[in-house]
């Protein structure tokens, strides 16, 4: 079942409910730039394995309100603070791709994981999505700004080349017209916004935090988040555990989604 959550008082979060009943929690953050949506092949599965299978649509992206404002991801990780305390989540998995994982991050160094017993990072973008001087693992800051510049300029266009980036084995037609749309129902500038946190933000202090088990799934062909991410986190991750995925880049849950639903399922219990 789908619901609001309002989280600030002209700000409602799209939550998708499945199996509500069921103690087994995962709370799923998506990545950019798409919605709950990009979970379809997880929701087909987990919740007939007894699993509560809860997706969000985070601020500006899917079904939910589309303020100007609010892409930091300290407001981010407030907003999984709110659906958490509406809907009374304890003892679940907060799971995250991409810029998701990130927000998932924030929420654990933030929050102090609150409600959360176990953490799933799928291509997370994190500790740091882009290069520093101190951090040369990510990608160019440059090729962020180019994204942000082509998402004000021509953010069809860009959707369509994404899939080339965002998917390392071959995928339809009508594939991939279902994913250009995800990306579509999102706001422009919430794209742009976006994706400046994602240049400008990092977690390095929010990672140290992490006290619960957490499970690193990254796709060693990813070129959205590159692969010594997860190098990374790994290391920086008390209790973590890191499983590469041979024949996947950033879109993994899709690309080898029985392996991925394995493996998520087994960490969970």
């Amino acid at each position: 079942m789908g619901y609001y959550v309002r989280v600030e008082p002209d700000v409602k979060i799209f939550v998708e409910d499945v199996n509500p009943l069921s103690k087994k929690v995962i709370l799923f953050v998506h990545g950019w730039p798409a919605n709950h949506r990009l979970f379809e092949y997880q929701f087909n599965i987990l919740p007939a394995m007894g699993y509560r299978c809860i997706g969000i649509d985070i601020r500006g992206f899917g079904k939910s309100s589309k303020p100007f404002g609010g892409y930091s991801y300290d407001r981010l990780a407030d907003d999984i603070r709110c659906v958490v305390e509406t809907l009374g989540l304890q003892n679940f998995t907060l799971a995250g791709h991409s810029v998701g994982g990130a927000i998932a991050s924030r929420y654990m160094g933030r929050h102090n994981g609150y409600g959360v017993c176990k953490l799933a990072l799928f291509g997370a973008a994190a500790p740091s999505f882009v290069k520093r001087p101190d951090f040369p693992y990510g990608l160019e800051v440059e090729d962020v700004n180019t994204l942000i510049e082509e998402t004000y300029q021509d953010r069809p266009a860009m959707l369509a080349g994404l899939k080339d980036k965002f998917f390392y084995q071959s995928i339809t037609q009508p594939f991939s017209d279902w994913f250009f749309q995800l990306g579509l129902e999102a706001a422009g500038y919430s794209t742009a916004r976006l994706l400046v946190s994602l240049r400008d933000e990092s977690l390095f202090y929010d990672i140290q935090k992490i006290q619960v088990p957490t499970l690193l799934l990254h796709g060693i062909h990813d070129q959205i988040s590159l692969p010594p991410l997860a190098s990374i986190l790994n290391q920086g991750i008390r209790n973590s555990k890191l499983v590469w995925f041979e024949h996947s880049g950033h879109g993994l849950f899709w690309e080898e989604q029985d392996k991925f639903n394995r493996e998520l399922i087994h960490f969970i219990g």
